[in-house]
């Protein structure tokens, strides 16, 4: 009987990622597409669409992973390199019953891995610790499922750009030399206005930055090309897709919930009263215009699958997260798709009718860290939150309990909360002026000290 086991570290919270050739092999992507075909099968499913991005290892890790779906009897519709939702909307809008997307996402070039739909719910948690467990017994279907391909990126476009009236501006796009880029220039024909895209050419070394437009260093070129040209505003793109960055004409960095904020007008417009989603790192004055807006505004948990989870069970039209990841289910699917809120977020300038910076100019002016993540053992990580918000309920703190702890005080908020997919703590606040600010992160680390910790060196994604 054939077994396999992946290493532990790869089987993540939201999918299974690794470093190519130290934690993960072609011999796991064969080993997953083995377990995930056999969850397909015994979910009465037949036919998997499967998708890659621009990363070096991507084309081998795929042959890999085809070998272990067909081995498993089901049938795969190959439909090569894009970004990671243009795999969604194949799932969606084929006639499949799963999609797998080989992806690093934002990660470094050396990194890769997998993300999975079945049958268009998110594919996480328990379900990826399953695909272990099948491989670790052997407990595979067999077959030999057939593979054909198709070209869906014209259709993913014209999916896009459906009803575009949107207005004619000057953008900046920078694609970071990730898996969006083919799209993105696709599109830029399509829409009206003037348009300058920057590293379209997929590249899986990343020669010109990092792609992860959450942080501000890797928005320089983006930056420069805006000031220079003098454009209305820009927009960048993480390493598969799913993530967005913006900055307005002024260079100024338009944050994830801030985006939100923005995107939510047209939305409300046409479902008044509406529940948005935003994740419990977003500032207050997301939840506050959402409000104002006359819509309802809900704080959940962060991670990708968790949002579209809650998404669906409360109907609402539109969710997001401060990482740059917006759901739209308003109109599309209910997945993140950078491209997708590309379009929504220069039709959303347009209907409120003034220009990005001045939109920007409006928003209330709060200072922030951010995101500060710092090691911690895997086993402590959920323990500290946990004596945090043992001493804060002794303390009488106003407390959102939802994802670790975020503390609202007359200064503004803190949050402190365990990474799902790293040994990692997450801490974050917000405040009206650098003095409040300052109170607030004395507070997370007297509190990180009566856990016998301190704030760290920084951690990346």
């Amino acid at each position: 009987m054939t077994t396999h086991r992946f290493d532990p570290t790869v089987l993540r919270e939201y999918d299974v990622r690794g470093v190519v050739g130290r934690t993960l092999f072609p011999a796991d992507a064969r080993a997953l597409g083995r377990s995930f075909g056999t969850r397909i099968r015994r979910a009465g499913g037949t036919r998997v669409a499967v998708g890659y991005d621009g990363r070096v290892s991507s084309p081998e890790l795929e042959a890999a992973l085809v070998e272990g779906l067909t081995a498993a009897g089901v049938s795969v519709v190959r439909i090569g390199m894009g970004p990671t939702p243009m795999l969604y909307y194949a799932e969606a809008t084929l006639e499949v019953d799963a999609g797998v997307q080989v992806t690093g996402s934002h990660n470094p070039a050396d990194y890769n891995g997998f993300k999975m739909v079945l049958q268009h719910n998110s594919f996480f948690g328990e379900d990826i610790q399953d695909l272990a467990r099948l491989a670790a017994e052997g407990d595979w279907e067999e077959g030999a499922g057939d593979v054909t391909e198709a070209d869906v990126m014209d259709a993913y476009v014209g999916r896009l750009l459906a009803g575009y009236a949107g207005g004619s501006y000057r953008i900046g796009w920078d694609c970071g030399n990730g898996a969006a880029g083919p799209v993105i220039e696709r599109l830029v024909k399509e829409l009206p206005g003037e348009h300058h895209v920057l590293f379209p050419e997929v590249d899986g070394r990343f020669p010109n930055h990092h792609p992860d437009p959450t942080v501000e260093a890797n928005l320089a070129d983006l930056k420069q090309l805006v000031a220079e040209q003098g454009l209305d505003f820009g927009l960048a793109f993480d390493g598969d897709g799913d993530r967005i960055g913006a900055i307005d004409g002024a260079g100024r960095v338009i944050w994830g919930d801030q985006l939100l904020a923005i995107l939510a007008e047209p939305v409300l417009r046409v479902e008044p009263g509406a529940t948005i989603i935003g994740d419990v790192k977003a500032s207050q004055a997301l939840f506050d215009r959402i409000a104002e807006l006359g819509g309802k505004p809900v704080m959940w948990k962060t991670g990708h699958s968790l949002i579209k989870t809650r998404m669906k069970e409360t109907g609402a039209p539109l969710a997001g997260e401060m990482s740059g990841h917006i759901f739209f289910a308003q109109g599309y699917y209910g997945f993140d798709d950078a491209q997708y809120a590309a379009i929504q977020l220069i039709r959303a300038a347009h209907l409120i009718g003034r220009s990005m910076t001045e939109i920007k100019d409006a928003m209330p002016a709060l200072v922030n860290t951010p995101e500060m993540r710092f090691q911690v053992d895997e086993s402590r990580k959920f323990a500290v939150v946990d004596e945090v918000l043992d001493r804060l309920h002794t303390d009488g703190a106003e407390v959102n309990a939802i994802d670790g702890a975020r503390v609202s005080t007359a200064d503004g908020w803190w949050l402190l909360r365990a990474s799902n997919t790293q040994d990692v703590l997450v801490a974050r606040a917000e405040a009206k002026d650098q003095s409040g600010l300052d109170r607030l992160v004395a507070e997370i680390d007297r509190q990180l000290a009566l856990s016998g910790l301190t704030r760290g060196e920084q951690v990346a994604h």
